[in-house]
């Protein structure tokens, strides 16, 4: 029963670190983020990371992902989709470019040095999504954009990890099968499957869900029909956050979505999303922070500019505003979860050396730190530029 202790600490610190930061007018993602931190090995070593947490955390990031595709507009998201697989695009090949060659400049081989640059450019979108939410911007063409840019970097820095492992011979299988072109159309199988399910499955589902007479049998259809998208993605080598964000999609465009949104809202971020916030915090230490403090440094200037530039000069290209483009830049900043699952995919198959894997790791976790402040000053400064129009 250890883990009550830990769980306990866990929403304590994390509301408590919330409100703080809510009261200074900054999200409350933040400190949610810095209580992992502050419990973690980092600092306290009250909690360390372990399976349970990271059962919850895994959790945690489906539910959120599933609530960010209940609350899109589809119809911008088809309006803005060029934009979003524009930015997407760019916003892949600047990470692997600019730091794959400073790795290199590092000391690390080629190879090694390119799969570091393919660390960094998938986008993790799960702690944007809050920042938006709680300044209510996700409906907004910039928030639609942000989220489409980020389901498409996905996929793409998927693509590019499968490539990657499959003509390097060094990784292991990162698809459903060893041979990269069968997993690309497996994986375009998934997404036909998506779209009937989306066009005719969603729809018929919950109507049956609705007529069991069994308490909250509309949300249990909801999330066995979300969960079973996420496993399938993550089965066929996508990230379950894909799954999850187009199982919110289907569901958004049934009647019953919004009594689904309301309850998972509640089951999300009463326990699932604080901890999986602060599980990314209980990843960091500081223990090679001097010895590699200037890869460090260089790492994570990259990380941001290589994707607000992708984010911001796209977007602006495309007939946005500067406020809009910077928003949309600084949404596409952060990695979180999907930069740690590719850093954990590479320490095990021996991609890179393991005397950096924690330097990677605090790279990670400050650019994850960092975006959500990023994000909300341009948010806040649009407002106010608005304001005064």
């Amino acid at each position: 029963m250890h883990f009550l202790g830990e769980l306990i600490l866990i929403l304590l610190t994390t509301v408590l670190l919330g409100q703080l930061f809510a009261r200074f007018n900054m999200p409350a993602v933040i400190g949610q983020l810095l209580s992992g931190i502050l419990l973690g090995p980092a600092i306290l070593n009250l909690v360390k990371p372990n399976d349970i947490v990271s059962l919850f955390s895994e959790f945690g990031v489906i539910l959120l992902m599933f609530l960010a595709g209940l609350e899109s507009d589809l119809d911008l998201l088809k309006k803005y989709f060029k934009l979003s697989f524009t930015v997407a695009s760019i916003g892949v090949i600047l990470p692997v470019v600019f730091m794959g060659l400073a790795s290199y400049f590092f000391g690390m081989k080629p190879l090694e040095a390119l799969f570091i640059g393919i660390v960094f450019a998938a986008t993790s979108v799960s702690i944007s999504v809050v920042v938006l939410q709680e300044a209510r911007q996700l409906h907004t063409r910039a928030g639609t954009a942000i989220l489409g840019a980020a389901v498409v970097d996905d996929i793409l820095a998927v693509v590019v990890l499968s490539l990657f492992t499959t003509f390097s011979h060094e990784g292991g299988k990162s698809g459903l099968t060893n041979n990269f072109f069968v997993n690309i159309v497996i994986e375009a199988v998934y997404f036909v499957a998506v779209w009937l399910i989306f066009k005719f499955v969603a729809p018929y589902f919950m109507k049956a869900s609705e007529k069991i007479s069994v308490d909250y049998s509309v949300v249990i259809g909801s999330l066995v029909l979300a969960l079973t998208m996420a496993w399938a993605a993550d089965f066929v080598g996508l990230s379950a956050v894909v799954g999850a964000f187009f199982g919110g999609l289907a569901i958004r465009q049934t009647p019953q979505y919004k009594e689904v949104h309301s309850s998972v809202s509640v089951i999300g971020y009463s326990i699932f999303i604080p901890v999986f916030f602060a599980d990314i915090g209980l990843s960091m230490t500081f223990t090679s922070f001097f010895k590699d403090l200037w890869f460090i440094v260089v790492m994570t200037v990259l990380a941001v500019l290589s994707k607000f530039w992708a984010g911001k000069y796209s977007s602006e290209f495309f007939g946005f505003t500067k406020n809009e483009g910077n928003i949309v830049g600084a949404g596409m900043v952060s990695r979180g979860e999907v930069a740690l699952i590719v850093a954990q995919i590479g320490i095990t198959h021996h991609l890179f050396p393991e005397d950096i894997y924690s330097s990677l790791i605090l790279v990670i976790i400050v650019t994850t730190v960092l975006s959500p402040f990023i994000l909300n000053y341009f948010i806040k400064k649009d407002q106010k530029d608005t304001k005064f129009m």
